[in-house]
């Protein structure tokens, strides 16, 4: 007599657990309100746009991989771990391309609506849980753009660019130098330098 056929299991989540279109929402369903659970994520994201200053950010799209520890705790959920994403600009003295990854710990509470330190704190110093939800996008975009450099540099020894021509100045030669005219001479120096005749010859006209 054959065997029974397993049961089928359907792959799509009920309507109750759908997960949230947007990968930065977190369902906390599964961790609960009871203090003392814990729940870990290791995920990677596409970053949004906007995550820079004017020399340097994180690229739209790139991945932005998250390792947190969702605690449940008496006012609400404590949000701990590491970011890491990858950083695109320019250097602030020489304009050449700069790339590197950016490393961060965090750690954030997420309050829970009507809890004690929701009541006790301004409006704009304290995260909420929105229902069974938790939105990690504002933490994490306000801990990358604040971390991000005004002036970055491809090396702290960045000698810039030459003031004269404009090249990079760590990669000229060491004798590298300019002719600097005395302005006071400019004028006469640029007419001699247009003059088609050469000092000695003989440039008068008869009449």
């Amino acid at each position: 007599m054959p065997a029974a056929p397993a049961p089928r299991r359907d792959a799509t989540p009920s309507p109750g657990r759908r997960p949230s279109a947007n990968p930065w929402r977190l369902d906390l369903r599964e961790l609960g309100r009871r203090a003392g659970t814990m729940q870990e994520i290791d995920r990677t994201i596409p970053a949004p746009e906007a995550w820079k200053v004017e020399l340097i950010g994180v690229p739209a799209g790139a991945d932005v991989h998250l390792r947190l520890r969702l605690e449940s705790v008496m006012e609400g959920v404590l949000v701990s771990g590491g970011i890491e994403a990858l950083l695109v600009g320019s250097c602030a003295r020489c304009l050449e391309p700069i790339e590197d990854t950016l490393t961060l710990d965090v750690q954030e509470l997420y309050a829970y609506e009507g809890s004690t330190t929701e009541a006790t704190s301004e409006e704009d110093e304290v995260r909420l849980v929105e229902g069974d939800f938790l939105d990690l996008e504002p933490m994490v975009r306000d801990t990358v753009v604040l971390s991000l450099p005004l002036s970055p540099v491809c090396d702290e020894d960045c000698s810039g660019l030459c003031v004269d021509c404009g090249q990079r100045i760590d990669d000229l030669p060491a004798d590298h130098a300019h002719e600097i005219t005395d302005p006071r001479w400019a004028g006469l120096a640029e007419r001699f330098a247009s003059s088609p005749g050469t000092p000695g010859d003989d440039t008068t006209k008869e009449n």
